[in-house]
């Protein structure tokens, strides 16, 4: 029989899509002005404080006042990315999109080659696209809890690539060997999805888990600014990315008869 030619790379045609989007989206915005790139961000980056007017402007007024101290400049982007004050409700989902530098979007789409495409073959195309906007949209929604009447943009997809670590750990540790998860064909992406007392049990998701949770907290520590209006990295939202992942992954995992993978090239 003639043997069959393995593919160079094993990786779902959704994830590719999605790694050429980010890319695409960062060499097209090197083609605008600093004034386009700021446009850009304010129509389409996260933004706590515009959600936080509908219900409480008086916190943004007094979050203006303060921003006075450090002057001029720093009250004009806040006013910039405040806008009219109407919430941008596009935008929890629309920052993943945008990203600080090459090395940020490098970054995250290195990092969804592995998880990214297991939990796509798990999943499926469409179950992972859902999957990608519900994970955006809580990390999303950890930031502004904890940036409440903040006015500086969050952009990135790191929340989705958190998310994706978070899924991988409820079975990629049930893989045949280790790392074997990285070959479609494995059992990992047929059996039960691990609960999560046992992930809690389980001595290599357990120490992932942790590992994961100081190595953020560490991050989050050591944030310096991106290098664009001072904005930071938003590790909360890294957190609620991973944290909707691991606990949402039964939401988004097909019945075992239904996990057949998604095409790759």
């Amino acid at each position: 029989m003639p043997s069959r030619r393995e593919k160079i790379f094993n990786i779902p045609a959704v994830v590719v899509a999605l790694i050429v989007l980010l890319v695409g989206i960062h060499a097209l915005r090197g083609l605008l002005t600093a004034r386009q790139n700021l446009a850009l961000l304010a129509d389409f980056a996260f933004v706590p404080g515009r959600f936080t007017v509908a219900f409480d402007p008086d916190r943004i007024a007094r979050a203006l006042d303060a921003a006075q101290t450090a002057g001029a400049t720093q009250v004009a982007i806040d006013q910039l990315f405040l806008g009219d004050g109407r919430p941008l409700w596009w935008t929890p989902v629309t920052y993943v999109l945008l990203h600080a530098s090459w090395a940020h979007v490098g970054l995250n789409c290195l990092w969804l080659v592995p998880f990214g495409a297991a939990v796509a073959r798990r999943f499926g195309n469409l179950r992972f696209v859902l999957f990608c906007v519900a994970t955006a949209a809580a990390g999303a929604l950890v930031h502004f809890l904890t940036h409440i009447d903040d006015l500086q943009p969050v952009i990135g997809a790191s929340a989705i690539v958190s998310g994706t670590m978070g899924a991988a750990l409820r079975f990629v540790f049930q893989a045949d060997t280790p790392f074997g998860f990285a070959d479609p064909r494995n059992l990992a992406y047929r059996k039960p999805a691990l609960r999560l007392g046992a992930v809690l049990t389980n001595r290599t998701a357990l120490f992932f888990l942790i590992f994961w949770f100081v190595a953020n907290l560490l991050f989050g520590i050591g944030a310096r600014p991106l290098g664009f209006v001072d904005a930071t990295i938003a590790w909360q939202a890294h957190i609620g990315g991973f944290l909707l992942g691991l606990l949402g992954f039964p939401l988004f995992d097909p019945p075992p008869a239904a996990q057949e993978p998604p095409s790759h090239v």
